[in-house]
C-alpha cells in the first residue's frame, strides 16, 4: 500500500507530525521483524531525491533501495533508538540553510544532543 501526503506545509510544526508518523511506523516495523544491524551498519548511503520530488520512505524501503534522504533516515534512526536501545529519539525537521522552506531532518537524542545520518551516510561528500 502506498499513501501520499500532500499539501504538508514547508513549517516545522507540521514537517514534525509527518516525522513522527514515519518514525512510529518504523519502530512498529522493527519491532515485529528479526532484528539488523543498525542502519549504519546495513551499506545504506544518504542520496537527494530528484528536485520537486518528496518520497518519504519506511524502514523497509530504505533497506530494500540502500538509499534514503534525510527524513527516511532520520525517522529511521530515531525508530531504532527507540526499539532497540529505548532511547525516546525524535526525527525532527529544522530550517536548511539552502533557503527559505527547506527544512533538513535530524534525530534528536535523550540527551538533547543532535545525530545528523544523512551526514554520516554520506550528505556532503564528494561521491555521495
Amino acid at each position: 500500500m502506498r499513501i501520499v501526503f500532500t499539501d504538508v506545509p514547508a513549517a516545522a510544526p507540521a514537517l514534525n507530525a509527518v516525522l513522527e508518523g514515519l518514525t512510529a511506523l518504523d519502530a512498529v516495523l522493527l519491532a515485529a521483524s528479526e532484528r539488523k544491524p543498525s542502519l549504519y551498519e546495513q551499506g545504506v548511503r544518504y542520496e537527494p531525491e530528484p528536485r520537486g520530488q518528496e518520497d518519504w520512505v519506511n524502514v523497509r524501503g530504505v533497506y530494500r533501495r540502500r538509499r534514503g534522504d534525510c527524513e527516511d533516515l532520520a525517522a529511521l534512526r530515531a525508530a531504532e533508538l527507540r526499539v532497540y536501545e529505548g532511547e525516546p529519539a525524535r526525527a525532527v525537521a529544522y530550517p536548511s540553510r539552502r533557503g527559505p522552506g527547506k527544512f533538513h531532518a535530524v534525530v534528536l537524542r535523550a540527551d538533547g544532543s543532535i545525530e545528523d545520518p544523512s551526514r554520516l551516510l554520506g550528505m556532503g561528500d564528494k561521491a555521495a
